[in-house]
């Protein structure tokens, strides 16, 4: 599932392509997109690579093939997640703005499993739209979780936090609230419409969100930029 822009861009690169023989420029990019800077053009195109619709020439200057458009792909059936502007950057959020919050769960001090609603996939690496509709249930065991807390399940789209042993396809266990200490992982809401997996950092008034690998690099932003959903509590992951 592709966000607007997302898409916007795939298709702008394309006809370009198909018109020219030769890719547009990031400031063409910019101006057609009507963004205001380059970087989010770059977010952009990361993120088509990241899902296989963008392919980087290597040794070659402005060098970019369309691997697939949208209409190749197989149709997503999963509920229409909210939105994104890519110009919104590095933000996280107690909130998914308009709409409503997720149904977290409470936990029984006594239960011995709990189901968790299963949240779309989230970004260990360049953010992508926060999702509020549930996918399914995941089973959690109850020691994980504070019987005092809301919780709620993600899984993970990316690899930037694999040095903090947390990978792509993996199930995060979070639990809700609005404040993190410094250098947990939290579940940040940018803007109000993007949601990322990284580690919080404070560096004065402004806000770190740091990744665990170094192929991916630190984004600040201002305080009132970046919301807390939630901290990592535990994590599930599928040996096939």
């Amino acid at each position: 599932m592709l966000t607007k822009k997302q898409h916007q861009l795939l298709l702008f690169i394309h006809q370009r392509l198909e018109d020219d023989g030769v890719s547009p420029s990031f400031e063409e990019m910019k101006a057609a997109l009507d963004l205001k800077s380059k970087s989010g053009i770059h977010r952009l195109i990361t993120a088509l690579e990241e899902r296989g619709f963008l392919r980087r020439l290597p040794h070659r200057a402005r060098a970019l093939e369309v691997v697939r458009l949208p209409g190749d792909s197989v149709p997503d059936t999963r509920p229409t997640p909210v939105p994104v502007d890519v110009e919104a950057e590095n933000v996280i959020r107690g909130s998914f703005g308009a709409p409503p919050r997720p149904q977290a769960v409470v936990v029984a001090e006594s239960a011995e499993a709990v189901e968790l609603p299963l949240y779309g996939k989230i970004a260990a690496g360049a953010p992508i739209e926060a999702l509020r509709d549930p996918e399914g249930q995941t089973g959690v065991p109850a020691s994980m979780l504070n019987p005092k807390r809301r919780h709620y399940a993600l899984s993970i789209d990316g690899d930037s936090m694999i040095d903090a042993g947390i990978f792509d396809g993996d199930v995060v266990v979070i639990e809700e609230c609005e404040t993190a200490s410094d250098g947990e992982i939290v579940v940040a809401l940018v803007d109000d419409e993007e949601a990322t997996l990284k580690r919080l950092r404070r560096r004065g008034s402004s806000v770190a969100l740091e990744a665990a690998n170094p192929e991916y690099e630190t984004r600040i932003f201002g305080p009132d930029r970046v919301k807390v959903q939630g901290r990592l509590v535990g994590l599930i992951r599928q040996y096939h």
